[in-house]
């Protein structure tokens, strides 16, 4: 019988296939980014407070770290604004290889989180991943406007997880999702009231945004349940039992499971210039150096 760990790490790499499957069912769902958005946040939070209560965990939180859980909660909305609107725009292949330069922007703003200086390493790193980035540029140019979203998807990502790391270390992981994920909804709710109001019919809250087809509906409880609501918990649930290290390489792997299913599904339309992929093999290389670079000096450092 397999060890508790070998089965938490076949665990962990169905979670980073369903987040991989989170982008194509970003291109099945045919309403546009900020609705998606909206119904994934607001389906998916009222998962989490289902899980909540049935474990019994606590909402009562202070209002400084309700105030935080929000800004939070507005930078992941935004960050899932802009990945859909990627894939909208582009397609599932551009947007998850961008996507990827998430830990070029993490290792340039966590000195300035942590008060620590920059390392070398990470330097030489981030004009390995501009590299790639300028690749990808030049031989996909017609897609210059998903490369864009992407990238700012990417960089809210990375802000999103830096906050998100210093309060993970004080309270309960569920009870900070829920808050995030209903404070998104509220973020949202207001821009749409907004537009609504001084008529950007468009932008706002009409008819049609609530006229959504039977698959709609069926994509967005998958997306809001199994790729959101449950992939949360469960993530958490096997970093109890895998290092930090093998986490983080393992999910690495999310934009290579979504652009082999993307190409599976949607066939054509997500085959690429081969330098698209020499650009995407260069970045997805430099976040895994990053990683094996970070492992040694964390070993060297528990051996001195």
């Amino acid at each position: 019988m397999p060890s508790v760990k070998f089965q938490n790490y076949l665990h962990l790499h169905f979670i980073v296939f369903v987040w991989g499957f989170t982008a194509i069912l970003g291109e099945l769902i045919a309403i546009d980014a900020l609705p998606l958005v909206w119904y994934r946040m607001l389906m998916a939070s009222g998962f989490i407070y289902i899980f909540v209560r049935l474990k019994r965990v606590s909402l009562v939180i202070s209002k400084r770290l309700l105030i935080t859980l929000c800004i939070a909660g507005a930078i992941i909305s935004l960050h899932w604004i802009t990945f859909f609107a990627a894939i909208k725009v582009a397609n599932v292949s551009i947007t998850l290889a961008v996507l990827s330069t998430g830990a070029f922007f993490t290792s340039i703003l966590e000195p300035i989180f942590y008060k620590r200086r920059l390392i070398w390493y990470e330097v030489v790193f981030g004009m390995m991943v501009i590299v790639g980035l300028y690749i990808i540029f030049n031989v996909e140019g017609d897609y210059f406007l998903g490369i864009i979203y992407a990238i700012c998807s990417a960089f809210l990502s990375s802000v999103f997880s830096l906050i998100n790391g210093k309060i993970a270390q004080q309270y309960n992981s569920s009870m900070i999702s829920f808050y995030e994920l209903l404070s998104g909804v509220g973020f949202i709710t207001i821009y749409l009231l907004g537009s609504t109001i001084f008529g950007s019919e468009s932008q706002g809250f009409s008819v049609s945004f609530f006229q959504l087809s039977l698959s709609d509906w069926g994509y967005l409880l998958i997306l809001a349940s199994v790729c959101t609501a449950y992939a949360f918990i469960a993530s958490v649930q096997v970093m109890k039992y895998l290092s930090p290290y093998t986490v983080m390489l393992t999910i690495n792997l999310e934009p290579v499971y979504g652009i082999v299913l993307a190409f599976l599904i949607f066939g054509d339309s997500e085959k690429m210039n081969p330098g698209f992929y020499y650009g995407a093999l260069i970045i997805l290389a430099t976040v895994i150096l990053n990683g094996i670079f970070k492992n040694i000096k964390k070993i060297k450092r528990q051996r001195s």
